[in-house]
């Protein structure tokens, strides 16, 4: 990114009405999040979770106490929760795979400091924070690929599905209450960038329009879309310049490291042999916004599926 645009700003438009074959002119507000979360202080801890012992939530409010004392936003206590539920179930263990310890199975060999450190679950709280702040755009990402990014797992899907109950936790111990949606309808829009919002936001306004193939939208006289033209649009409205067919934007960069989480406003691409044949845009929660074919229409739909043939992503906003 740019000078302009500071890495890690966040940007969000909340239920806006979405004007076809237009960029409506937003109000642009901070986004304090993973994945579309946002957490607010209710005022209420409750101190109890089924499932769930004293000296399980005491280790949480540890970990949220010191996720409020280093200053990390409030999704971030939650994903630490669920990463502390998911390696020790929020207990401080002595032992685990190799030579890893204590409520995150932090491991000595591998610089998180040592055993008797580890097993301080203050330091090891603190150490798990410092990495997910230096994660790029962690606030945009799910709360699995945020866990993931810190934690590198053998089992790189399994923290997600303890986000509900480290949303529960953190409620009871430091009274904070997460709400967060999955952008699947383009009802709410999170992204890294005012120029990713604004290309995810245009895009999202030219659903139900036909795929036509060369087509590059109704302010250029055409019916509707190819799948290189709706992105190319969308990333004109946001003053992004990009080339005009799937293979030119794939060569043009800049690409998303192999492994690396997606961030909302990446383009992602498909080929076959090696030949770029497709190109969607990417909003969050596995899912994009695309031209598909012939036939079918511009609409949101999962970015993988068994047997595709994705090849990779590009983020056009890394320089704007």
């Amino acid at each position: 990114m740019g000078s302009k645009i500071a890495i890690g700003v966040a940007v969000v438009l909340t239920m806006l009405p979405v004007l076809l074959g237009a960029v409506p002119q937003a109000v642009v507000t901070s986004l304090i999040g993973s994945g579309g979360t946002t957490c607010t202080p209710s005022g209420t801890a409750i101190g109890e979770v089924p499932g769930y012992g004293p000296d399980q939530l005491a280790n949480a409010a540890i970990i949220t106490s010191v996720g409020k004392q280093l200053q990390v936003p409030e999704p971030g206590w939650v994903i630490a929760v669920a990463v502390a539920v998911q390696e020790s179930t929020l207990r401080n263990l002595d032992h685990g795979d190799r030579d890893s310890v204590g409520l995150f199975q932090q491991r000595p060999s591998q610089g998180w400091g040592t055993a008797e450190q580890i097993m301080d679950p203050s330091y090891a709280a603190t150490q798990f924070y410092r990495h997910l702040q230096a994660v790029p755009g962690w606030q945009q990402m799910s709360l699995n690929d945020a866990a993931q990014a810190v934690q590198r797992s053998g089992t790189p899907d399994a923290y997600g599905r303890h986000q509900a109950d480290a949303e529960a936790i953190v409620a009871a111990v430091a009274g904070v209450a997460c709400e967060h949606f999955d952008g699947l309808d383009c009802a709410n829009i999170a992204a890294p960038t005012p120029a990713a919002f604004t290309a995810i936001n245009y895009a999202c306004g030219q659903r139900g329009l036909p795929y036509v193939w060369g087509g590059n939208g109704p302010l250029d006289g055409d019916a509707g879309f190819d799948c290189s033209g709706l992105t190319r649009a969308a990333y004109g409205a946001a003053g992004v310049p990009l080339p005009r067919t799937s293979r030119e934007q794939y060569a043009a960069g800049p690409h998303v490291p192999a492994g690396a989480p997606l961030l909302p406003g990446d383009l992602v691409f498909y080929a076959t042999a090696g030949r770029v044949h497709h190109v969607g845009l990417y909003i969050g929660g596995g899912s994009m916004i695309d031209a598909p074919d012939f036939g079918q229409a511009v609409k949101v739909e999962p970015y993988r599926h068994p047997g595709d043939d994705y090849i990779g992503a590009t983020r056009p906003t890394t320089s704007h």
